[in-house]
């Protein structure tokens, strides 16, 4: 008999479902055809004709399911990586409010006077003026007291994304004002290190992309890097690296804080009016710039020269088009849509091998795509957008499964390593449980329950102490956590008489004591691949903390963190 066709109601509403396809033995998942926009439902009427063969069709499927079974108990057994080092229970709720009270500990400037973190104070109050501007504010960027305008703008998108998507889960576990708070720190900050030209001038567009030095002039030796000294003790030259418009890239990332930002906070009209006005005018002028000329901010020495050993950004294109999409998404313009989507498949059709499945401050469009993906379940904008949505989504579903079925190498404690550079580990690790969870929901929202893929909830574990070395890497967190941190201000006593110079500080970072702060909430970089840390001051491949990584590990802590009302469509 032929079967009946029915499409539900909220199907219908869908561009694209997922089959679970058991014979491709390439891959776990794979779309259905594209010619099939919905997955739909089909109903047979079956009569047993001969009950013999039904009998041991029976006997065959259930032998089956038993081997399955057995094959998957030992699986599950001989993974050593699963199932070790299991301590006590998480908390995310807590170790979500240590990760946002490491960015008051961060925050330069006129210091709050409600903090949680008691020794901060006033600091860099005198920023920008070597460049007749005021650049007081924003955060410094991990353990010296540089700030970087691009992984503030990073950090800044980063956080609000995950406000977006879990606005509800922030306001149960009372942390949605303290996160709010801290995006509209560097909101306010980012306001600040851009100059639009005026109509009635002929000046081009500045943006200042660093404050503080990290090469020593011959004539003054001392620096953010060479000396040990608090932020509320700096003494030495603190210059300004200045950009135009053909710094792309760091263009394109203030667009994207600016617009998604403007969302978290627009219970503030007016505020976040005058976010969505800037971005859209810095848009239009780090796009409207001569292709030829466009580049990377690291690329010319005025703008870049002093951040190329810390973030040399290897790429422009992915940042205009996270700030094309997330402007989109704070206005409803179509306009920066088209732009987004056609950098992304250029991208697409040019694609390399650099940095598959990382998200971070340098690579963006792993999650542009997811973006694009979540556009194309929730808003479907129609056909002429369904090649690149199309595309996006099904590249995201790839690559988030791939995350899960070992496709990447892990370390014995089982933590994924998605660079194998010999550098910090967790920030990847962190962004990628982020992503694979957001996109684990985007697909349990949608009822797809054929192409669900689970969230990699065993990295965020392993951050937080379940690990062969049984230490938690997030400051302040369970019984052992690293005490030697690399920062400034966690080493150095906090004594309103005392005031340690350069060289005097440097003392504490050779102390043999632990620090004498708690800098609660620091994500260390982490182990190495063979899950071995050194837990020293002075060595900060292990021990230093930074801004742009623990905004990964926020984001994946809230997108882990349980919610009893399930996942709620924010945008």
């Amino acid at each position: 008999m032929a079967p009946t066709d029915s499409t539900t109601s909220e199907l219908e509403k869908l561009p694209l479902a997922y089959a679970h396809s058991l014979s491709d033995s390439s891959s776990a998942y794979q779309p259905i055809s594209s010619n099939s926009h919905y997955q739909k439902y089909y109903h047979y009427n079956l009569v047993i004709t001969d009950s013999l063969q039904f009998r041991n069709f029976l006997l065959v499927s259930l032998t089956t399911i038993i081997l399955a079974i057995i094959a998957l108990v030992l699986i599950l057994h001989f993974i050593p990586h699963k199932n070790k080092h299991q301590g006590t229970s998480i908390d995310f709720k807590l170790a979500i409010n240590h990760a946002l009270t490491f960015y008051d500990a961060q925050k330069s400037g006129h210091y709050p006077k409600n903090s949680p973190v008691t020794f901060r104070g006033d600091s860099g109050l005198n920023d920008g003026k070597s460049a007749d501007t005021d650049l007081v504010g924003g955060f410094y960027d991990s353990g010296n007291n540089i700030k970087f305008s691009f992984t503030i703008a990073y950090t800044t998108t980063l956080l609000s994304w995950s406000v977006m998507e879990y606005q509800s889960k922030y306001a149960e576990i009372d942390e949605l004002q303290h996160v709010s708070d801290i995006i509209r720190w560097g909101s306010d900050y980012l306001l600040k290190v851009f100059i639009l030209p005026t109509s009635t001038s002929k000046s081009n567009l500045t943006i200042y992309s660093q404050v503080g030095n990290t090469i020593s002039d011959k004539g003054d030796p001392n620096n953010d890097i060479s000396c040990w000294e608090r932020p509320e003790d700096m003494d030495y030259a603190r210059p300004v690296s200045i950009c135009d418009s053909s710094a792309s890239d760091l263009g394109g990332e203030i667009v994207a804080a600016l617009s998604a930002s403007s969302m978290v906070l627009k219970n503030d009209t007016e505020y976040s009016m005058k976010l969505v006005k800037s971005a859209e005018s810095l848009h239009k002028l780090v796009t409207s710039e001569d292709p030829k000329k466009q580049g990377t901010y690291t690329m010319v020495d005025a703008c870049g020269k002093q951040a190329r050993g810390f973030y040399k950004s290897s790429s422009y294109k992915d940042e205009l088009a996270w700030g094309g999409l997330w402007l989109f998404l704070a206005t409803g313009n179509l306009t920066y849509l088209d732009y987004a989507t056609e950098a992304f498949k250029s991208f697409k059709n040019n694609e390399s091998s650099f940095d598959n499945g990382v998200f971070d401050w340098n690579n963006k469009f792993n999650a542009v795509a997811v973006l694009l993906a979540r556009i194309r379940y929730f808003r479907d904008p129609g056909g002429l957008y369904e090649d690149a949505l199309r595309l996006s989504s099904n590249s995201t579903h790839s690559l988030m499964c791939s995350f899960l079925f070992n496709d990447f190498s892990r370390t014995p404690g089982g933590l994924i390593i998605l660079k194998d550079d010999n550098g910090p580990l967790l920030e990847y690790a962190a962004t990628a449980s982020f992503l694979s969870k957001l996109y684990s929901d985007y697909l349990h929202h949608l009822k797809f329950t054929g192409a669900k893929c689970k969230s990699n909830v065993f990295s965020v574990n392993y951050i937080l102490g379940q690990n062969p070395l049984k230490m938690s890497y997030l400051v302040g967190y369970g019984d052992k956590f690293p005490v030697y941190v690399h920062h400034r201000s966690a080493s150095i006593p906090w004594d309103d008489h005392n005031h340690y110079s350069c060289d005097g500080g440097k003392k504490w970072l050779d102390s043999k004591d632990p620090n004498p702060q708690v800098l609660v909430g620091a994500m260390m970089g982490g182990p190495d691949i063979h899950d071995g840390f050194l837990d020293q001051r002075n060595n900060s491949r292990f021990t230093e903390p930074n801004i742009a990584s623990n905004a990964g590990l926020v984001a994946a802590l809230i997108a882990l963190q349980d919610y009893s009302h399930g996942f709620k469509d924010s945008f």
